[in-house]
């Protein structure tokens, strides 16, 4: 992955060909062009759950059809500067009976974003 400034609070984010842009609301001196890189991170968290949650359901002969996940977040109040809270509410298709939903929730709250959350890599950075 590779990240390029674009201008004013601007970046564009090449992986594996696909292009993404981030930018900054207006309060923040960006233009509100694009997402943060922090909604991307809880966008990311959430886009893994509903593909676990996908999974899961196809694995166990359930639709897709009408599952989603919501996800709102809050900044921590105190320092350093992080998200301090994520809430996600997955929409179970109407095929699946609620006797299904504690599997699929353990399933989903496994997903590889969420479990790296849970178990922080090392990060570096290097400077060139």
């Amino acid at each position: 992955m590779d990240v390029g400034y674009l201008g004013g609070e601007s970046y564009e984010v090449a992986i594996r060909g696909h292009r993404v842009v981030v930018d900054q609301p207006a309060d923040a001196g960006g233009t509100d062009a694009a997402p943060t890189p922090t909604e991307l991170f809880v966008a990311s968290l959430a886009s893994c759950v509903a593909f676990y949650a996908g999974r899961y359901l196809t694995r166990h002969g359930y639709s897709r059809t009408g599952l989603t996940v919501s996800a709102s977040f809050e900044f921590a109040s105190d320092r350093p500067s992080r998200v301090g809270q994520i809430r996600m509410a997955v929409k179970v298709p109407t095929d699946v009976p609620e006797s299904r939903w504690p599997a699929l929730a353990a399933v989903a709250g496994h997903c590889t974003v969420h479990n790296t959350m849970n178990n922080p890599p090392r990060v570096s950075i290097e400077l060139n």
